[in-house]
């Protein structure tokens, strides 16, 4: 017997289910989409996997924050050493973690649509083939515009709280005063370039993503069921890195609209990617628009490779219950 053999076609039944049905439906509930997963088991391991994410890597999105809204007015340049001690020096070690309440409650919710969404779409547009990065990049761009629609308010309430010297006593007090003195469109302000930035990012980081995986399947397939693990992290953080560093410009963009305003960042009148980015310029030089880089790869790369993981991981859980039930029915 083959026990390369199976191990391979073992892996490939899991993530690359080749039976393609064209009968999917977001709808349903009595039928899988496929990977042998009912439509709110991707959703269930999506939120599971967000969540675990983004509280892991929370403080280090603090950094970012920090070293992409300082500087605005005057500009200066913030370093990743010296935006980390002025969080320790003024606010403490908890200070890397104020905020972290608004992207718990957002986090779930939006990554649930996020990997619903992703594997519904993946399933429908690759129509057979596995292997088809057109497929998978598209997919993500569906995935993102649907997630994004759930996570833009919390992303920008957690910003603001993550500012030094932050005006907000916590996520029920920011929604308030936004509400009252910047009304509802403000949570929205930065929805369109967000989606602009995670769109690019989210077509390069899944293309990639299933990408590596492939090609770590093909190197070792004697080891796929014993190192899956760490087939979807490698994986991962290689997405993840690859697609924080393209994205970096737009997403200084994006802080700098939801923060606008608040702790001297500037306000922007007509609130365009233009005009951001034209003011970042103007007061940083090019170099402004790469502020918070290297947090931004320490920050995706790690976080890919613990969502990916715990996302698999999650698939691979319920796809056994599933065996499970249908074994005993039989």
């Amino acid at each position: 017997m083959d026990t390369t053999t199976d191990a391979a076609s073992e892996f490939q039944n899991r993530d690359f289910r080749p039976d393609y049905r064209p009968d999917v439906s977001l709808s349903s509930s009595s039928s899988s989409a496929h990977d042998g997963l009912l439509f709110w088991q991707f959703m269930v391991s999506g939120s599971v996997a967000g969540s675990v994410e983004h509280m892991a890597m929370f403080p280090v999105d603090t950094i970012k924050t920090r070293m992409q809204a300082l500087g605005s007015c005057p500009a200066r340049s913030v370093g990743l050493r010296q935006a980390l001690l002025s969080i320790l020096k003024h606010d403490g070690p908890l200070g890397l973690y104020r905020g972290i309440g608004a992207m718990g409650l957002g986090a779930g919710p939006a990554h649930a649509v996020y990997f619903s969404v992703y594997e519904v779409c993946k399933d429908f547009f690759s129509r057979g083939k596995p292997d088809n990065p057109v497929a998978h990049a598209a997919s993500g761009v569906f995935a993102t515009v649907a997630s994004d629609a759930i996570l833009t308010p919390m992303d920008m309430i957690k910003q603001r709280l993550q500012l030094h010297n932050s005006p907000y006593k916590g996520v029920l007090d920011c929604i308030r005063k936004v509400l009252r003195e910047e009304r509802f469109r403000a949570f929205y302000a930065s929805y369109r370039t967000t989606v602009v930035m995670n769109a690019p990012f989210t077509a390069v980081h899944f293309s990639t993503y299933e990408a590596t995986k492939r090609c770590l399947m093909e190197v070792s397939p004697e080891s796929v069921e014993d190192e899956g693990w760490v087939v979807h992290a490698t994986a991962g953080a290689a997405a993840g890195a690859l697609a924080a560093a393209v994205t970096t410009p737009l997403d200084v963009v994006k802080t700098q609209l939801q923060c606008q305003g608040v702790c001297g960042c500037d306000r922007f009148k007509t609130g365009s990617m233009r005009d951001v980015i034209k003011t970042i310029v103007e007061k940083d030089g090019y170099r402004g628009l790469m502020r918070g880089w290297m947090p931004r790869m320490l920050f995706h790369a790690p976080a890919a490779a613990i969502c990916w993981s715990t996302y698999e991981a999650s698939k691979a859980f319920f796809q056994d219950l599933n065996d499970n039930d249908s074994g005993d029915t039989t």
